[in-house]
Parts: C-alpha cells; sequence; structure tokens
C-alpha cells in the first residue's frame, strides 16, 4: 500500500458537493453576528451610539468591548477593541440578530465617534524618532512561530531599538568584514516581497453555544482543535476543560486559521444565550485576517574565482502589521545555513506598525528569504560565469555541516535534488526569443509536536482511528495507509475519526509540513499495538507460537500454512462478546517527535518576455522535490503543485496595498489578483527524490511547504535571463515595459 497512487477518501464527497462546511450546519436556536469594523488605523474610542440598531426587530444585542467582562486579550487581539484601534478593520461593536441580513442592517446604523491619533503604518515610520508606539510593552512578544520548527531555530531574541520593534534575532560566524575586503566578487540587493494574503475560498466562520454548566462549545474550521481550545480558554479567562471545540472542514487555511473569530462568537453566546454565527465578508476577511507579512532584505553575497561563497552578509526587515510577529528566526536560519559559507552575519528586525497584523502562511518566511537568496545566487553566478546549478553544488549544505544556533544538518538530499534538476529536460531545452530558464532551491526545516493516536478494531474487520489532527490536504488517506500497511485491510475498511477536543487524542496544529511527521508516528505506534493484540489472541485461538504468526489481507495467518488463519475482525469479536476471556483490541500510539527531518527542493521556471510590449508570461515548471519516502505519490505531487503555483502567484501579482492613511486598497478578489488559470504554467513537472528520513512513518517527511518556496526567485532568476534586469521587488507588475534600444529595462 505505501508509495502507491490512492485516491482520497474525502474526494467524491467533495466534487459531488456533499462535504459540510461550517455555513452548512443549521443548529437549533441559531442567530448571526455582524461587526463594525475601525475605519482608522490608530484612534481611540469616544462616544458609541446604537440605539438605533436596538430598536430594530429582531435584534438581540448590540456588544461593545467593555461588554466582554473577563476577557484577557487586549490590544489589536482583542474579541472588541476596548479604548483605542490599532488598525483600519479591528472589530469595534458586534451585533447579533436573527438574520445575517437583519444583523448587517443593524450594523450599518450603529455610530462611534473616534478621536484620531498618530499612526505608524510603513515600517520606515514605525523606526523613525518619536514614532507613535503601536502596541503596549505587554503585547510583546512571539506567536505561533514554534509550531512551524521556529522553537529551534536557535539565535538570541532580544528587542533593540525603537519602541516598535517587537524581537530581532542575530546569527553570525567567521570575519565578515575581512572576506568581504578579500573576496573576488561580490553581489549585492535590497528585495522586497509586500504582504499576501492566503486566498483561501471559504473566508473565517464559525459558530458557538453557551452551555447551561457554565462550558462553551465552538464549530470552527480549525486547523488545530487543541490550539483553537487553548487559545479560546486564555482569551476567555476560563479553564481548558470548559472549552469544547469542534472541528469543522477546512475550506482553506494555510496557516491563518487557528484563532480569530472564536473567542469573539464564544462570549456572543453567553450574552445571549443563543447559538451564534458569525461569518465574515470577502472584504472583513481582507481587513481582519491575517495575511503574510511585508519583508526587506538587504543582501551581500562573495565568493572566490573558484566559486566558493566566502562571505554573507543580510538584513532582515519584517513588517508585523500590529502583531508580535516572531518568524524571523525562521528566516535568519535559512538564509545563514543553506550553503556552506564560512563568515556570514544574519540580522532580523521585526517591527509593529498600524496595519492588520500577520500570521503563518504556509512555509512562512522561506519564500521572502530565497527571493534574496537565491536572486544572489544566481546574480554570483553570471558574474563568475558559472553554470547556476554547478554554482548551487559546490556551495550546497550536505549532513552533518553546521546551522546557527549549535545545531547539524541531518541526512537532506539537496545535493540530489541539485542533481535532478540538472539532469531534468527541461534545464537543457532549447531557448526560442525572448525565453529564458531560471532556477532557484528552497528548503523547510520542518515543525515538531507531541500526538497520540488510538486505533480499534471492529468485529466485522474494520479498523477505527482516533486522532486529533484535522485533514486539510488529504492527511487521512495516508493516515489509512499506515493502517492498511500494517494490518492488510483495504482503505475501504479504516476510517479516521477526529476533531472533537473533549474525546481526541491530542495533535498540534496541521502547519509546519509535521502532520504524517508526528501525528502519522503515533497512528503506526497504535496500529502496530492492535497488531500485537490481534496476533496475541490468535496465537491462543490456534496454539501457535507468536513467531509463527503473520497479518496480511486482513488476516492472522500461520506462516507456510496456506488456509489456516483468522480474519482480525473475528479475533476482535472474540474480545468483545459477552464472557469473553480476551481484552478488547485497542491499540494506542504516543509520539514526541524530537529530530527534524528537513525539507529541500529545487524549482525550474521557464518564461517569456515580449521586447516590444514587456509582457512576460510563464511558460513550463519543474519542481523537484525531497519528501522522505512518498506514501502516496500522487497527494504528494497535488501538493506540490498547489504549493508551487502559490508562490509563483506572488511573483504573478499578488500584493497586498494600503494607502497613507492605512487603508487597504483591493480587499476584494476583483482588485487583489490571485493567479488565474490562463497565468499558470501549460507544462508542470513534478519529479520527486525519496531519499527515507531516518524519524518519520516509513521514512515519509513533510510535503507541504517546500514547493511554496522558492518559485518566486526562480521566475526572477528567468526574467533576469531574458531581459538583462535584475526586479527585486515582488510581484512583476504586467507588463515590465520595455526600453531595449541601449539593453535596458525601464519602469512605466
Amino acid at each position: 500500500m505505501i508509495g502507491t497512487p490512492q485516491r482520497r477518501l474525502d474526494g467524491v464527497a467533495k466534487v459531488t458537493g456533499r462535504t459540510r462546511f461550517t455555513a452548512d450546519l443549521k443548529l437549533p436556536d441559531l442567530v448571526h453576528a455582524r461587526v463594525l469594523l475601525s475605519p482608522h488605523p490608530s484612534a481611540t474610542i469616544g462616544r458609541i451610539d446604537a440605539d438605533a440598531a436596538r430598536k430594530l426587530s429582531g435584534v438581540i444585542a448590540v456588544v461593545t468591548g467593555d461588554d466582554l467582562e473577563g476577557m484577557s486579550s487586549t490590544g489589536p487581539e482583542a474579541a472588541l477593541a476596548r479604548g483605542r484601534v490599532y488598525f483600519v478593520g479591528q472589530p469595534v461593536v458586534a451585533v447579533v440578530a436573527e438574520t445575517e441580513a437583519l444583523a448587517a442592517d443593524a450594523i450599518s446604523l450603529v455610530q462611534v465617534d473616534y478621536v484620531v491619533q498618530p499612526a505608524a503604518v510603513t515600517f520606515e515610520a514605525a523606526l523613525e524618532d518619536g514614532a507613535p508606539r503601536v502596541l503596549a510593552a505587554s503585547d510583546r512578544g512571539l506567536d505561533d512561530a514554534a509550531a512551524h520548527g521556529g522553537a529551534v531555530a536557535g539565535g538570541d531574541l532580544q528587542a533593540e531599538g525603537s519602541p516598535n520593534v517587537t524581537a530581532s534575532v542575530a546569527f553570525s560566524a567567521g570575519d565578515v568584514h575581512q572576506a568581504f575586503a578579500v573576496a573576488d566578487v561580490v553581489v549585492e540587493g535590497s528585495f522586497e516581497s509586500p504582504q499576501v494574503h492566503q486566498g483561501f475560498l471559504e473566508p473565517h466562520i464559525a459558530t458557538a453555544r453557551y452551555e447551561d454548566d457554565g462550558t462553551y462549545t465552538v464549530w470552527t474550521p480549525t486547523q488545530g482543535i487543541f490550539p483553537t481550545r487553548n487559545g479560546l480558554a486564555e482569551a476567555l479567562g476560563v479553564p481548558i476543560s470548559q472549552v469544547r471545540v469542534l472541528q469543522a472542514e477546512v475550506g482553506g487555511g494555510f496557516g491563518a486559521k487557528v484563532l480569530l473569530l472564536e473567542p469573539l462568537v464564544a462570549m456572543l453566546a453567553r450574552i445571549t444565550r443563543r447559538t451564534v454565527q458569525l461569518a465574515l465578508t470577502r472584504t472583513e476577511e481582507f481587513g481582519m485576517g491575517r495575511g503574510a507579512p511585508l519583508y526587506r532584505i538587504d543582501v551581500k553575497l562573495a565568493a572566490n574565482r573558484g566559486g566558493r561563497m566566502t562571505a554573507l552578509w543580510a538584513r532582515v526587515n519584517c513588517d508585523n502589521g500590529a502583531g508580535r510577529g516572531g518568524i524571523g528566526g525562521l528566516s535568519a536560519t535559512m538564509l545563514a545555513s543553506t550553503y556552506r559559507i564560512p563568515n556570514y552575519d544574519v540580522a532580523t528586525l521585526e517591527v509593529a506598525t498600524n496595519k492588520t497584523p500577520v500570521a503563518a502562511y504556509r512555509a512562512p518566511g522561506a519564500n521572502q528569504a530565497y527571493f534574496a537568496l537565491e536572486s544572489a545566487t544566481d546574480e554570483l553566478a553570471r558574474k563568475l560565469e558559472m553554470d547556476p546549478i554547478e554554482l548551487r553544488l559546490l556551495n550546497a549544505v550536505r549532513e552533518g555541516d553546521a546551522r546557527p544556533g549549535g545545531l547539524t544538518w541531518p541526512r537532506i538530499a539537496f545535493i540530489e535534488c541539485l542533481e535532478a534538476a540538472r539532469r531534468h529536460p527541461l534545464y537543457a531545452e532549447p531557448l526560442g526569443p525572448g525565453e529564458a530558464l531560471g532556477v532557484a532551491a528552497g528548503a523547510w526545516m520542518g515543525g515538531l509536536e507531541p500526538a497520540a493516536a488510538g486505533c480499534r478494531v471492529e468485529s466485522d474487520g474494520s479498523v477505527v482511528i482516533h486522532t486529533g489532527h484535522s485533514d486539510i490536504s488529504g492527511t487521512n488517506t495516508s493516515l489509512a495507509m499506515i493502517v492498511s500497511e500494517v494490518l492488510g485491510v483495504s482503505l475501504d475498511k479504516v476510517r479516521i475519526r477526529s476533531g472533537d477536543s473533549e474525546v481526541s487524542p491530542y495533535a498540534g496544529m496541521a502547519g509546519g509540513s509535521k502532520t504524517i511527521y508526528t501525528v502519522g508516528l503515533a497512528v503506526h505506534e497504535a496500529v502496530l499495538e492492535a497488531r500485537d493484540q490481534l496476533l496475541a489472541i490468535a496465537s491462543e485461538e490456534m496454539e501457535v507460537g507468536l513467531d509463527d504468526l503473520e497479518v496480511a489481507e486482513g488476516q492472522v495467518n500461520v506462516k507456510g500454512v496456506p488456509g489456516r488463519g483468522r480474519a482480525i475482525g473475528l479475533l476482535a469479536g472474540l474480545a468483545t462478546r459477552f464472557g469473553g476471556r480476551y481484552k478488547p483490541v485497542i491499540g494506542e500510539g504516543r509520539s514526541a517527535q524530537t529530530n527534524q527531518s528537513p525539507m529541500f527542493t529545487v524549482q525550474l521556471a521557464k518564461v517569456s518576455v515580449d521586447a516590444e510590449t514587456g509582457e512576460w508570461r510563464l511558460l513550463k515548471v519543474a519542481a523537484i522535490q525531497d519528501v522522505g519516502r512518498a506514501l502516496n505519490p500522487a497527494e504528494v505531487e497535488g501538493q506540490i503543485h498547489g504549493g508551487a503555483l502559490q508562490a509563483m502567484g506572488r511573483a504573478l501579482g499578488e500584493e497586498m496595498v494600503w494607502d497613507a492613511e492605512g487603508n487597504l486598497r483591493n480587499a476584494s478578489f476583483i482588485d487583489y489578483l490571485l493567479p488565474s488559470i490562463e497565468q499558470a504554467p501549460a507544462a508542470f513537472d513534478v519529479q520527486l527524490i525519496e531519499v527515507p528520513s531516518d524519524h518519520g512513518p516509513f521514512g515519509a517527511k513533510g510535503v507541504g511547504e517546500p514547493p511554496a518556496v522558492p518559485g518566486s526567485a526562480a521566475i526572477a532568476n528567468a526574467i533576469r535571463g531574458a531581459t538583462g534586469r535584475r526586479l527585486e521587488r515582488l510581484p512583476f507588475d504586467f507588463p515590465l515595459v520595455c526600453k531595449l534600444e541601449d539593453e535596458r529595462l525601464e519602469p512605466i
């Protein structure tokens, strides 16, 4: 079973429209909420006039921040703003009404008096002398970097400089200044990646009910029921035992669906004693939802004439909006440790501004870091007149090489990915007029988190797996394949049950490319324990030693004796009948994965640029990725297709644009340019490199993050080859207006 393509267990339900999302849950006594968002990036809140809204028939409650007694969240993370607002789009007032339309009508009648305060909307403004403080001192700290491997990135965390600096991380080795002074070749550039939105189809939505016993039940499309439960309990000021989170189908997450609306909806349910649902509109989603941060990375890279990299200097500036951030360490680690560079000085600066707070977005910090690093590496290859893959092969890190923070690289397949890219037909394909090929590499360290699972074998031969994870990328199918591999049952005999924080075994957030790597280990252990229990029952029933038994095709058989065996369902049934002498067949698995299995990828991008109009087009893409071992190759390839195109969207037009007053100017899918199918490459080849992990189940590694990492840089390098111009800011606008008489490109 392992290593063979399998259809997703949920595929039929999704393509036929039978899957139920949170908006499809029609619970008894359901009412609807709408929120009024701040129109100012920084202001104190004066009088709130809600009389007209309260008078509408069918309006149940109008709630302000002052009505949310007992809630611990403050500042920009408050469920409803108290006293002041920190960004355009922060929720200030909520209305609960019998229908969603009525709630929308009522919220439009609420009037709020604001006293506008000085705001720091841009990164530069936030760092100026005398800049207004964006966050209170108590709001400084880290968000969810640990879920993505940030907790093991190393480095020294410190707050320095402006009061709006929330974190900084620095890594250094050797003597950078001396290395640059004697270097044969030096390249440098300043690279900017604007803030982008995850662009998921389903906006944030949550439903909550307050129970008579003082507990809360929340239905939400979360990427992790336990992180959501813990955050909810903290925000509500109650023990976690009073919060129950029920997993709803996730209509796209990519790191942003963990905790946003849930505390507010839970409190509205408590205030109204009704079941409350709040679903954001697309415009509200852009205003409230947490996208990826803006990055500006200055990089300087040196090498000797033979192509050996000798020095790297980089300064990473990260605009986290009115949030705390915390992923700068990830970016710094990747910059400093992808190549064997003996002298480096890498530092990050994370800054708060009066814009919507940011969150994780598929491989947080990696796309931005490799856009800078791989663009500089390509420029270095051009100056040295070296093949770009040969340069990377010469300098690529290998197992045992040092990483910042005192770590070393474990077993990795960077070299194998580069060699496969060099052999790929696209790399040697002839180029037509205006065409060029770009190459870029990328890596992802991988998150770590404990997990548990249960396995119950039923008398009909089916197997039920209990976990606490969220399936947002087909992981249930891969987990079922692990069960099938161990017990020999068909996939239709396996059911994965998860999504209730009150009864599910613990699992962390689905993010950081770690679900199969952590939860899969727990499931594997639980199934092995259940198998051992079946073997013990069969041994006693058939009076055969354990060493003479094997499990295959859903049966326990005597080795070498065809036809002598017992179905696992029959054996399990013996342990679930009156007067039975066997204990029920229930396996338990627990994992505490502490070893990372980093993933590397190399992508090739072929573009064409029209010299007359400056219009450019992405023609072909090849993605070569180290996946450890592909448990379900079809699903792995699908993840790589989706992730790569997501990253390419950053080059093709995705960008959140704020004006000087802190207003988001493109808060809709009309103005926010998600890549269309017409922009997708006509040819897209995926090649899986399988160098099994020493730690993942059946050698598996994570899959979801790496494909979203190097695409922007690969396109930038291709455009550089086609035009002679190094583009340092994403996205690459349509068209790149050309002026080729003097072989230069100039912007409009």
